[in-house]
């Protein structure tokens, strides 16, 4: 072991001794004073301060009074030291914490029950804490309309509270830095450079600014009402598409742990909700990788543009179009799976139901707020009508599952419809980082060696680092893998790409940390330790199905035996395959 590691395994061991409230305890060396109030179940008050990001120490709610310190100290970013006394719950402590919280309502519209965060607002919750049910200081907020100029993310400026926890994230995440600090002193704000719309900044609306957002500042733009309207329209038919990483954190909403699988009450939801017909959009990911498989052989065998990228991340496919347009050849032309899930629902389907497809609207439930983005694009879509009618992110089905008073833990379980409701498990794992790489790579086995691969589980595709890399031998030859997640790593595979130097023969990209199970449109409360339950959960999906490889699913090979023809061929390649445009940056420097 290097005299580095050394030091570095005894600072882990080194334990420190101190009291908060008069209560005795040992915590490592270099812990937080809110981190060690946290093992003895105390919760230190709190709003810049978020678990996945580093330390901002901004709003100051988390003072706490140390003894033999003149002034209070910052819970979030101090360190403890032997001996060292810390009380939470002085007076002092409190008149600051109040204080803070009235100063932050004199400048915050206070219409909490129009608001899209009523009863799921960190300030709101605080407040009901503090018994602070007026400001007693008077208004300072100005009139500032909300944003809301493009498909994804609504942004309310009234609502700020200045945390920084969306800067951090677009920028320490996600390296895009869309958001900033603008201004000085009492003037100070968040806001897009130039104050621009978000959408003609460098972001790609992956929405990880309203996830981490405490109030609401930044929303998902909500969509429930067009469904509701939908759903009442007694011509119109109305089916729903589900997400992988959807079922998996539903649950959180409704006080189920993290992680929990709730597939099947999630469809008696969708069906009590109104839905014509429930299916599952891990069809559209088993036929994504029959397309995708084959676009990825066809490269390898004929001297196509490699390494291939996957191409089911509209925010990252939105990243390659503004900041890498020269590797656009490089993107696999298959659709997203919702994408290629609207296309049959809107072609196929129709057939087989016997109902004209002006009848039918098409609902996706997505863990993402860029997909919102994605079925507005032009492209997805035919005789002027889109593919996908309506997307609503996981927290807006969160909302109509509770508009509508259903006990969420109590339903039964269904099963999804057919004929769009079969799935893979390699359908299910596309909700996870490494997922979309080792559902390909169970069927691009199959097809280049033509013998059946008895290894399913690609342990070097799993797990939460930041960029994987593997080496497979098949076929004779020897394939070069590498799988991303977030933005700030797919520019380091990117840079690579660009100079002619990338080792790889296919990449995968996720923009969101963890993929989609850590998705822009997930509930409020989604930690990297919420995360890493959500994708043990999908592989526990995946590992409970009798089908585990997307070719060997049975109602996708009826879907191209009947209607779509030989993979990456003439009707599926028309309906199943796309194009991509460069979009200038927004900023040349």
């Amino acid at each position: 072991m290097s005299t580095e590691a050394t030091k570095m395994t005894n600072q882990e061991q080194e334990m420190v001794h101190l009291t908060i409230n008069n209560i005795p305890l040992a915590v490592p060396k270099g812990t937080k004073i809110m981190q060690a109030a946290q093992k003895l179940g105390i919760d230190i008050p709190h709003l810049c301060y978020h678990e996945d990001q580093r330390i901002k120490a901004r709003c100051r709610l988390c003072s706490v009074e140390v003894v033999g310190k003149r002034r209070l100290l910052a819970a979030c970013s101090t360190e403890v030291w032997e001996g060292m006394e810390v009380h939470t719950d002085t007076q002092i402590v409190r008149d600051t914490q109040v204080a803070i919280l009235q100063l932050m309502l004199a400048n915050h519209h206070k219409d909490c029950l129009s608001c899209p965060r009523n009863q799921n607002c960190d300030l709101q919750r605080l407040c009901s804490r503090f018994n602070i049910q007026h400001s007693s200081l008077p208004s300072v907020c100005k009139e500032e309309p909300r944003i809301v100029t493009n498909p994804a993310i609504v942004r309310d400026p009234s609502k700020c509270i200045r945390c920084g926890r969306c800067i951090r994230a677009c920028k320490d995440v996600q390296g895009i830095a869309a958001l900033t600090y603008a201004g000085r002193s009492s003037d100070i704000v968040v806001t897009t450079a130039y104050n621009k719309p978000m959408e003609t900044t460098d972001c790609i609306l992956c929405g990880q600014c309203s996830l981490v957002c405490p109030t609401g500042a930044l929303v998902e733009k909500d969509d429930t009402e067009k469904v509701l309207d939908a759903l009442q329209d007694p011509k119109k038919h109305v089916i729903v598409q589900v997400a992988p990483s959807v079922r998996v954190s539903l649950g959180d909403a409704f006080g189920m742990e993290p992680g929990a699988i709730v597939t099947g009450q999630m469809v008696t939801a969708l069906h009590l909700l109104g839905f014509d017909k429930v299916f599952d959009t891990n069809f559209g990911a088993d036929l994504t990788i029959m397309e995708e498989g084959t676009e990825f052989l066809d490269r390898l065998q004929h001297g196509g543009v490699l390494p291939m990228m996957t191409s089911c991340c509209p925010g990252w496919v939105y990243y390659v179009e503004k900041h890498y347009s020269d590797c656009l050849p490089h993107l696999s032309s298959t659709k997203s799976p919702m994408s290629i899930f609207g296309a049959v629902a809107k072609t196929y389907y129709p057939k087989v139901a016997g109902i004209d497809v002006k009848d039918i609207v098409t609902v996706s439930v997505m863990p993402c707020t860029a997909k919102k983005f994605e079925a507005a694009r032009p492209e997805l879509g035919r005789d002027g009508r889109p593919d996908v009618d309506i997307v609503l992110t996981t927290r807006e089905l969160i909302k109509l599952i509770k508009y509508v008073g259903l006990s969420f833990g109590q339903l039964p379980e269904t099963e999804f419809d057919s004929p769009l409701g079969t799935a893979s498990g390699a359908g299910a794992i596309f909700g996870t980082t490494g997922g979309v790489m080792e559902a390909a790579l169970r069927t691009v086995c199959d097809k280049l060696t033509g013998k059946t691969l008895e290894r399913l589980d690609f342990q070097e595709a799993r797990g939460f680092k930041g960029i994987k890399e593997c080496t497979l031998e098949l076929g004779g030859r020897t394939l070069h893998i590498a799988i991303a997640h977030t933005l700030k790593n797919a520019e380091i595979l990117m840079e690579q790409v660009r100079k002619g130097i990338s080792p790889y023969d296919f990449i995968e990209v996720m923009a969101c940390p963890g993929g989609c199970i850590g998705g822009g449109g997930q509930p409020i409360g989604t930690t990297n330790a919420v995360k890493k339950k959500r994708m043990q959960a999908l592989y526990e999906i995946d590992r409970s199905l009798p089908v585990r490889k997307s070719h060997e699913n049975p109602e996708l090979q009826v879907l191209y035996r009947d209607f779509l023809g030989e993979p990456g061929e003439g009707k599926a390649h028309e309906l199943l395959h796309t194009g991509y445009r460069a979009v200038p940056k927004a900023y040349p420097f």
